[in-house]
Protein backbone atom coordinates (compact mmCIF):
# COMPACT_ATOMS: atom_id res chain seq x y z
CA UNK A 1 0.00 0.00 0.00
CA UNK A 2 1.44 3.44 -0.37
CA UNK A 3 0.86 5.92 2.39
CA UNK A 4 0.75 9.74 1.54
CA UNK A 5 3.43 11.66 3.83
CA UNK A 6 5.63 13.85 4.38
CA UNK A 7 8.55 14.11 2.60
CA UNK A 8 6.81 11.90 0.58
CA UNK A 9 4.77 9.03 0.02
CA UNK A 10 5.92 5.70 0.62
CA UNK A 11 5.03 1.65 0.05
CA UNK A 12 4.96 -0.31 2.31
CA UNK A 13 3.95 -4.27 2.72
CA UNK A 14 1.46 -5.07 5.50
CA UNK A 15 3.17 -8.04 5.84
CA UNK A 16 6.53 -6.38 6.63
CA UNK A 17 4.81 -3.52 8.88
CA UNK A 18 3.76 -3.12 12.93
CA UNK A 19 2.53 -0.38 14.37
CA UNK A 20 4.42 0.27 17.65
CA UNK A 21 1.91 2.10 20.20
CA UNK A 22 4.41 4.07 23.02
CA UNK A 23 3.71 4.55 26.42
CA UNK A 24 -0.03 4.74 26.44
CA UNK A 25 -0.57 3.87 30.24
CA UNK A 26 -2.52 5.14 33.15
CA UNK A 27 0.58 6.96 34.59
CA UNK A 28 0.64 8.94 31.55
CA UNK A 29 -2.93 9.51 30.20
CA UNK A 30 -5.15 8.79 32.93
CA UNK A 31 -6.49 11.19 35.89
CA UNK A 32 -4.49 9.86 39.09
CA UNK A 33 -1.23 8.73 37.23
CA UNK A 34 2.13 9.84 37.67
CA UNK A 35 1.63 12.93 34.78
CA UNK A 36 -1.43 13.85 36.53
CA UNK A 37 -0.30 13.97 39.56
CA UNK A 38 2.82 16.31 38.08
CA UNK A 39 0.49 18.75 37.53
CA UNK A 40 0.51 18.16 33.74
CA UNK A 41 -1.90 18.52 31.52
CA UNK A 42 -3.38 15.10 29.74
CA UNK A 43 -5.50 16.73 26.96
CA UNK A 44 -3.26 16.50 24.26
CA UNK A 45 -2.50 12.74 25.23
CA UNK A 46 -6.04 12.23 25.34
CA UNK A 47 -6.94 14.04 22.75
CA UNK A 48 -4.28 11.35 20.71
CA UNK A 49 -6.55 7.96 21.83
CA UNK A 50 -9.58 8.22 19.91
CA UNK A 51 -7.58 8.22 16.49
CA UNK A 52 -4.90 5.64 17.66
CA UNK A 53 -8.32 3.14 18.47
CA UNK A 54 -8.55 3.69 14.95
CA UNK A 55 -5.59 3.28 13.56
CA UNK A 56 -5.10 -0.29 15.55
CA UNK A 57 -8.34 -1.07 14.39
CA UNK A 58 -7.50 -0.65 10.79
CA UNK A 59 -4.67 -1.89 11.15
CA UNK A 60 -5.45 -5.19 12.77
CA UNK A 61 -8.24 -5.98 10.31
CA UNK A 62 -5.32 -5.79 7.62
CA UNK A 63 -3.03 -7.93 9.85
CA UNK A 64 -0.54 -5.96 10.88
CA UNK A 65 1.65 -6.49 13.91
CA UNK A 66 0.55 -4.25 16.55
CA UNK A 67 3.63 -3.82 19.72
CA UNK A 68 2.61 -2.18 22.60
CA UNK A 69 5.85 -0.64 25.01
CA UNK A 70 5.21 0.70 28.24
CA UNK A 71 7.58 2.21 30.79
CA UNK A 72 8.04 0.66 33.99
CA UNK A 73 11.21 0.04 36.71
CA UNK A 74 11.13 -3.22 39.04
CA UNK A 75 9.78 -2.73 42.05
CA UNK A 76 13.10 -2.37 43.33
CA UNK A 77 14.15 -0.14 41.16
CA UNK A 78 17.41 -1.73 40.57
CA UNK A 79 16.98 -0.32 36.72
CA UNK A 80 16.43 2.98 37.20
CA UNK A 81 20.07 3.50 36.98
CA UNK A 82 23.25 4.61 38.98
CA UNK A 83 23.19 7.00 41.78
CA UNK A 84 23.46 10.70 40.48
CA UNK A 85 22.34 9.56 36.46
CA UNK A 86 19.66 11.52 34.96
CA UNK A 87 17.34 8.71 34.66
CA UNK A 88 17.51 8.22 37.99
CA UNK A 89 17.25 11.87 38.99
CA UNK A 90 14.62 13.25 37.11
CA UNK A 91 12.45 9.73 37.67
CA UNK A 92 12.33 10.04 41.43
CA UNK A 93 11.95 14.08 41.39
CA UNK A 94 8.58 12.86 39.36
CA UNK A 95 7.91 10.20 42.07
CA UNK A 96 8.44 7.08 40.29
CA UNK A 97 8.16 4.39 43.07
CA UNK A 98 5.88 6.08 45.55
CA UNK A 99 2.73 4.58 46.13
CA UNK A 100 -0.80 5.81 45.30
CA UNK A 101 -4.88 5.12 45.23
CA UNK A 102 -5.99 3.99 41.66
CA UNK A 103 -9.03 5.77 39.96
CA UNK A 104 -10.78 2.29 40.78
CA UNK A 105 -9.63 2.00 44.41
CA UNK A 106 -6.97 -0.31 43.78
CA UNK A 107 -3.27 0.15 45.07
CA UNK A 108 -0.52 1.12 42.96
CA UNK A 109 2.73 2.95 42.51
CA UNK A 110 3.95 5.28 40.34
CA UNK A 111 6.00 3.69 36.94
CA UNK A 112 6.34 0.38 38.82
CA UNK A 113 5.67 -3.11 36.64
CA UNK A 114 2.49 -5.00 37.07
CA UNK A 115 0.93 -2.20 38.61
CA UNK A 116 -2.60 -0.07 37.81
CA UNK A 117 -0.11 2.44 36.97
CA UNK A 118 1.93 0.80 34.10
CA UNK A 119 -1.41 -0.98 32.46
CA UNK A 120 -2.14 0.05 28.76
CA UNK A 121 -5.09 2.50 29.30
CA UNK A 122 -8.46 0.68 29.19
CA UNK A 123 -9.46 2.26 25.75
CA UNK A 124 -6.36 0.89 23.91
CA UNK A 125 -5.71 -2.37 25.57
CA UNK A 126 -3.58 -5.09 23.72
CA UNK A 127 -5.30 -7.98 22.66
CA UNK A 128 -3.64 -11.55 22.82
CA UNK A 129 -2.12 -11.62 19.47
CA UNK A 130 -0.39 -8.20 20.27
CA UNK A 131 3.64 -7.98 21.53
CA UNK A 132 3.58 -6.22 24.84
CA UNK A 133 7.15 -4.95 26.00
CA UNK A 134 8.41 -3.11 29.21
CA UNK A 135 11.01 -0.63 28.90
CA UNK A 136 13.44 1.48 31.07
CA UNK A 137 14.72 4.41 29.20
CA UNK A 138 13.17 6.37 26.97
CA UNK A 139 13.71 4.12 23.86
CA UNK A 140 12.18 0.94 23.60
CA UNK A 141 15.35 -0.93 22.02
CA UNK A 142 17.39 -0.24 24.77
CA UNK A 143 17.71 -3.20 26.73
CA UNK A 144 15.05 -4.58 25.32
CA UNK A 145 13.95 -7.51 23.06
CA UNK A 146 11.85 -5.55 20.42
CA UNK A 147 14.51 -5.55 17.68
CA UNK A 148 15.17 -9.17 18.06
CA UNK A 149 11.09 -9.91 18.06
CA UNK A 150 10.60 -7.49 15.10
CA UNK A 151 13.49 -8.89 12.90
CA UNK A 152 12.00 -12.51 13.64
CA UNK A 153 8.66 -11.14 12.60
CA UNK A 154 10.61 -9.51 9.11
CA UNK A 155 9.41 -6.47 9.95
CA UNK A 156 10.63 -3.35 8.62
CA UNK A 157 8.10 -0.74 8.29
CA UNK A 158 7.33 0.62 12.06
CA UNK A 159 3.78 2.86 12.42
CA UNK A 160 4.81 5.23 15.26
CA UNK A 161 1.96 6.64 17.89
CA UNK A 162 1.78 7.36 21.55
CA UNK A 163 3.40 9.53 23.99
CA UNK A 164 5.49 11.55 24.21
CA UNK A 165 6.33 13.21 20.77
CA UNK A 166 9.75 14.47 21.58
CA UNK A 167 10.72 12.03 24.68
CA UNK A 168 9.86 8.42 24.39
CA UNK A 169 8.20 8.74 20.37
CA UNK A 170 11.15 10.36 19.46
CA UNK A 171 13.82 8.04 21.15
CA UNK A 172 12.36 5.06 19.96
CA UNK A 173 12.03 6.19 16.63
CA UNK A 174 15.71 7.99 15.90
CA UNK A 175 16.67 3.96 18.03
CA UNK A 176 14.99 2.59 15.24
CA UNK A 177 15.91 4.64 12.33
CA UNK A 178 19.67 3.79 13.14
CA UNK A 179 18.80 -0.18 12.71
CA UNK A 180 17.66 0.93 9.58
CA UNK A 181 13.80 0.42 10.16
CA UNK A 182 11.74 2.96 8.00
CA UNK A 183 9.67 4.95 10.71
CA UNK A 184 6.14 6.75 10.03
CA UNK A 185 5.14 9.30 12.38
CA UNK A 186 1.11 9.42 12.40
CA UNK A 187 0.85 12.82 14.04
CA UNK A 188 -2.23 12.94 15.47
CA UNK A 189 -2.13 9.73 17.38
CA UNK A 190 1.06 11.13 19.43
CA UNK A 191 0.96 14.30 21.58
CA UNK A 192 3.81 16.01 24.21
CA UNK A 193 2.84 18.59 26.90
CA UNK A 194 6.27 19.77 27.60
CA UNK A 195 6.40 22.64 25.50
CA UNK A 196 2.79 22.70 24.37
CA UNK A 197 2.76 26.70 24.73
CA UNK A 198 6.37 27.19 22.92
CA UNK A 199 5.89 28.76 18.78
CA UNK A 200 6.58 26.21 16.99
CA UNK A 201 5.83 23.72 20.17
CA UNK A 202 7.99 20.49 21.24
CA UNK A 203 5.55 18.41 18.78
CA UNK A 204 5.93 20.72 15.76
CA UNK A 205 9.95 20.58 16.18
CA UNK A 206 9.70 17.09 16.35
CA UNK A 207 7.47 16.40 13.44
CA UNK A 208 9.65 18.51 11.68
CA UNK A 209 12.90 16.93 12.50
CA UNK A 210 11.34 12.93 11.88
CA UNK A 211 9.92 14.34 8.65
CA UNK A 212 13.36 15.94 7.65
CA UNK A 213 15.72 13.07 8.67
CA UNK A 214 14.66 10.29 10.56
CA UNK A 215 11.77 8.86 7.98
CA UNK A 216 8.15 10.25 7.53
CA UNK A 217 4.94 11.83 8.99
CA UNK A 218 1.19 11.00 8.03
CA UNK A 219 -1.40 10.94 10.14
CA UNK A 220 -4.48 8.47 11.07
CA UNK A 221 -6.79 9.43 8.23
CA UNK A 222 -4.41 8.71 5.35
CA UNK A 223 -2.70 5.59 7.20
CA UNK A 224 -6.58 4.47 6.90
CA UNK A 225 -7.28 5.23 3.33
CA UNK A 226 -4.09 3.42 2.48
CA UNK A 227 -5.15 0.38 3.75
CA UNK A 228 -8.58 0.92 2.34
CA UNK A 229 -7.39 1.69 -1.08
CA UNK A 230 -5.30 -1.93 -1.09
CA UNK A 231 -8.35 -3.95 -0.39
CA UNK A 232 -9.97 -3.78 -4.01
CA UNK A 233 -6.23 -5.04 -5.52
CA UNK A 234 -6.44 -7.62 -2.63
CA UNK A 235 -9.92 -9.09 -3.27
CA UNK A 236 -8.55 -9.02 -7.28
CA UNK A 237 -5.72 -10.74 -6.84
CA UNK A 238 -7.19 -13.58 -4.40
CA UNK A 239 -10.15 -13.82 -7.91
CA UNK A 240 -6.96 -14.37 -9.96
CA UNK A 241 -5.64 -17.06 -8.42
Amino acid sequence: MIIEAKPEPITVNCAETAVIVVDMQNDFCSKGGLFDRAGINLLAVQKAVGTTRKVLFAAREAGIKIVYLKMGFRADLSDIGETGSANRVRHLHLGVGQPCIASDGREGRFLIRDTWNTDVINELRPQPEDVVLYKHRFSGFYQTELDDILRSLRIINLIFTGCTTSVCVDSTIRDAMFRDYRCILLADCVAEPIGSELAPSNHEASVLTIQTVLGWVSDSERFESALQARRPLAAALDLSR
